[in-house]
């Protein structure tokens, strides 16, 4: 009977928890729509070029003017010396290439000042930079095994160069004023990554398998061998598999700037309607959202870097066999001689 008391008391502490819970959410809403109110109030948006019209409430296509930067990057400098217009073969900078120089040149320095400032015993830099370097090969080893060791350095490569356009455009100047931008954020800088991205990988397959090898994967005439139907069969997955390979680029680029581009709109409109305590949390939400946009790009091309590389099943177990006959000599059979 004693015992009973004790077991409610246990059950009902879960259940006040739950309440303290939800009504802790419940006033954070109510918070959130109270700051949104007075910061609408307060600080309007205005029409852009216009600060001293302010958008009403029913004007929504002033509210998304007034708080919104498109994708279209900003030319800043022109090779003829007049105002952009528009044209494809149109010498120019835009804010984004301005800003991706910028940014790359820094990173350069610091690697070069890194590389060449090692210690014997590190500092606390040389022992960042040393554990970041290890962990992505641990990461990237975990993804491919033994494979992937060659590519490492340029899957680090890629990652940091991301990381560091992306987090270019979380710091304050860029982004605020005119001609800066985080390169990330123009659709126009992911493709020129996605397209470099793609052409190692493919070089890559050229290289390992040979034309004839790589080519095969795509066109596998070989399976004729087991009929019209398997062949045709064949040649259908190979098409499909082609398609797809072109598919690539397209998709290591829209996912890239989507999100950048994303996290950018989420930042302008949350800072133009809260005061700081919203703003600041998307902020921290950013950081980690670039970071792993970031390391999905890199993976991805270090995967497919390997998929690029990997023989056909019917050649693999022949490959197999030779380098385990080579790393293991004693274990072929001795000469009938012998």
């Amino acid at each position: 009977m004693a015992s009973e008391p004790v077991e409610q008391s246990e059950a009902s502490a879960p259940e006040g928890k739950k309440r303290s819970r939800t009504g802790l959410i419940v006033a954070g809403l109510i918070l959130v729509l109270v700051i949104d109110v007075f910061a609408f109030l307060l600080v309007p948006p205005f029409e852009p070029g216009s600060p001293e019209d302010t958008c009403s409430i029913a004007d929504s296509a002033c509210l998304i003017n007034g708080t919104l930067h498109f994708p279209s990057p900003h030319v800043i400098w022109t090779a003829s010396g007049e105002e952009a217009s528009g044209g494809i073969f149109e010498i120019s900078i835009t804010d984004t290439l301005f800003t991706m120089v910028l940014v790359t040149a820094v990173l350069l320095l610091v690697m070069i000042l890194v590389s060449r400032g090692k210690a014997p015993v590190p500092g606390l830099f040389q022992n960042f930079v040393e554990w970041a370097y290890e962990s992505l090969t641990s990461w990237g080893r975990g993804m491919g095994g033994s494979r992937a060791l060659p590519y490492i350095p340029v899957f680090a490569s890629f990652f940091v160069l991301i990381l560091a356009f992306n987090w270019s455009g979380l710091v304050p100047p860029i982004g605020l004023v005119q001609g800066l931008r985080a390169p990330t954020s123009d659709l126009n800088v992911t493709i020129g990554l996605a397209l470099v991205a793609f052409g190692f990988f493919q070089l890559e397959g050229f290289r390992r398998l040979g034309v004839g090898g790589y080519m095969s994967k795509f066109f596998p005439v070989y399976e004729f061998r087991q009929g019209i139907g398997a062949g045709l069969i064949a040649m259908f997955v190979g098409f499909i598999e082609l398609i797809l390979e072109f598919i690539k680029p397209v998709t290591l680029s829209v996912r890239l700037f989507g999100n950048i581009y994303g996290g950018e709109v989420a930042l302008a409109v949350i800072t133009s309607l809260a005061i700081a305590v919203i703003p600041v949390a998307i902020y921290g939400l950013e950081i980690i959202l670039t970071f792993v946009q970031a390391l999905i790009f890199s993976t991805l091309t270090l995967v497919f870097t390997l998929i690029a590389i990997e023989s056909h099943h019917h050649e693999e177990g022949h490959t197999a066999e030779e380098m385990l006959d080579a790393a293991h000599p004693s274990s072929q059979p001795a000469p009938a001689g012998n």
